[in-house]
């Protein structure tokens, strides 16, 4: 099983230094993916731009949108953003897809929040292959949408499914699933890994899904604190109800994160990707040292 790190995107006084310390230490390591998250009202760098910047500071670590929210964005031009990144980086990009919960964010961008958003969201992938293979995106445009993807027929797309139905329909379009829990459960990771393998079979896929997971963890000395500060800023969109999904978290010490990826091994994950509380890069050796 490969090991992933998100940058500490989510969490407060992200400056230029700190955003390069991550990306340098992520290379350097034994890690397989760098990741970055979406969030639009909320004070983290957005999430193309930064993943640009990751491309320069880096030159092995696969990059991944985790997750892009894509009916937030005109797929065309998140065709565009997603094939450059793929070219400037020498073809590391990996595309994670999802529908996203939070209404306001679709409100900011002027984009529309409804039950359609899984339909959209295939829809929104298929285009941008069509646009990737060189297919114009206006029947009047001189030219198509370029540069196309180093990558052949673009990078992989992960969807970012954690229930049946969004499972069953990323089956018939991604290349896996790109999942993300409070506790790594054993239960709720066959959940879902089972799920997933079951509906590519059903939908004749010749290849089995990749499997990706994902959880929060602390490693420093207040790994509690620090967890329960973090969660409660980015949670608050749930109101009271946050407080008892923070409790469930179980990864704030050396012990719980060895037991947490271990579980998701043993439950076959092609790769866990691991998300800090801290800006502190010292955080990338102490997980290194702990799980790779």
């Amino acid at each position: 099983m490969e090991i992933g790190l998100n940058l500490p995107v989510m969490a407060p006084g992200l400056d230029r230094a700190r955003v390069e310390a991550w990306c340098r230490g992520i290379d350097a390591g034994p890690f397989s993916s760098l990741a970055v998250g979406e969030r639009i009202n909320f004070p983290n760098p957005e999430l193309t731009v930064t993943l640009g910047a990751a491309a320069a500071w880096t030159s092995r670590v696969r990059l991944l949108y985790n997750v892009l929210v894509l009916p937030m964005h005109p797929e065309a031009l998140a065709a565009k953003q997603v094939a450059t990144l793929d070219v400037l980086s020498g073809g590391r990009v990996t595309l994670g897809v999802g529908v996203g919960a939070r209404e306001d964010d679709y409100a900011a961008v002027g984009a529309t929040f409804d039950a359609k958003r899984l339909g959209r969201l295939e829809r929104q992938v298929a285009r941008m292959r069509r646009i990737w293979s060189g297919e114009k995106a206006v029947e009047s445009a001189l030219a198509p949408v370029e540069p196309a993807p180093l990558q052949p027929g673009g990078p992989p797309v992960l969807v970012g499914a954690l229930f049946p139905q969004a499972i069953t329909r990323a089956a018939r379009f991604a290349d896996g699933i790109l999942g993300f829990s409070f506790t790594l459960a054993p239960e709720e990771l066959a959940f879902s890994f089972e799920a997933a393998r079951a509906a590519w079979k059903a939908a004749g896929r010749p290849r089995s899904p990749r499997l990706v997971t994902g959880c929060w963890f602390s490693l420093g000395p207040n790994g509690r604190a620090q967890m329960d500060e973090y969660l409660g800023r980015y949670l608050r969109f749930l109101g009271t109800a946050a407080e008892g999904m923070i409790a469930l978290v179980p990864t704030t010490s050396a012990a719980a994160l060895r037991d947490a990826v271990g579980r998701a091994r043993d439950a076959g994950a092609d790769e866990i990707v691991l998300a800090p509380t801290t800006i502190d890069p010292d955080e990338i050796k102490r997980v290194e040292d702990l799980v790779c």
